[in-house]
């Protein structure tokens, strides 16, 4: 089914260190092979067997920022417990950027359609050459780079400056100390300017599907944002009550 040789006539990508690459494959040959084909090539390579162990290596790496833990995510679609479909959407659901490389046996248009549109960057259809494989991994990696090289280091809105990368707020010259979760409110704010964000989608997008708890955890999150960014928190300049539909920015 698959081709190992081929991959060593492609020249060794020099910005394959220190890349890494979540395999999430529940056949224990092609897991095995691909994890071979990828740490021949230099990356880092951690595996799950089924799309809920995928999830919890997920959330146990994740830290407290905007980076996440994972360069690359190899995803299989049919898998137990949680499967590849739903994984991909759950995770740009929560606004998650990382690279996703789905592959499958079904090849068909719609197949693969269905899979680009949940959120997938590529697909590749089963079976196929471990050469291909790997130049895919290394496209994804030129893309993720040169959309790094394009897109702002920061985001500014007003007087308010956010800096993804350093989990770091200020208003004017000064910083603001904020909470993890009030700083991924913010974020997402600034991220959509002036889009109303309903109170089932904040809490879908900032506390994640799995949120047990009253929806007023938003309207009190709302409140310490503004007691922090705005001049008067019972006028508020930037986070603005939409009326029976939300909040925005702006």
């Amino acid at each position: 089914m698959f081709s190992v040789e081929a991959t060593k006539t492609l020249p060794r990508a020099e910005f394959s260190k220190n890349h890494r690459i979540l395999v999430v494959e529940d056949e224990d040959l092609i897991r095995e092979m691909l994890v071979l084909a990828l740490e021949e090539e230099g990356y880092e390579v951690s595996i799950a067997a089924d799309g809920q162990s995928a999830l919890n290596s997920l959330y146990r790496a994740e830290p407290v920022s905007t980076d996440f833990p994972f360069d690359l995510i190899v995803l299989d679609i049919m898998l137990p417990q949680v499967n590849g479909l739903d994984l991909c959407r759950l995770l740009r659901q929560q606004g998650n950027p990382v690279p996703i490389l789905i592959l499958s046996a079904k090849g068909s248009e719609t197949d693969r359609v269905l899979g680009l549109e949940v959120g997938a960057d590529d697909y590749l259809t089963k079976p196929f050459s471990m050469r291909e494989f790997i130049a895919r991994c290394r496209a994804l990696f030129r893309r993720q780079r040169l959309n790094g090289l394009m897109d702002p280091q920061v985001l500014r809105f007003g007087e308010i400056t956010l800096y993804p990368q350093e989990c770091r707020v200020m208003v004017s010259t000064e910083e603001v100390n904020l909470s993890p979760k009030e700083f991924r409110l913010i974020e997402l704010f600034m991220s959509y300017p002036r889009r109303v964000w309903s109170r089932d989608q904040l809490l879908d997008r900032v506390w994640g599907p799995d949120f047990v708890g009253d929806s007023k955890t938003v309207d009190v999150h709302i409140r310490w944002l503004r007691e922090k960014l705005e001049r008067d928190p019972s006028q508020p300049e930037y986070i603005i009550t939409v009326r029976g539909f939300g909040y925005r920015l702006g």
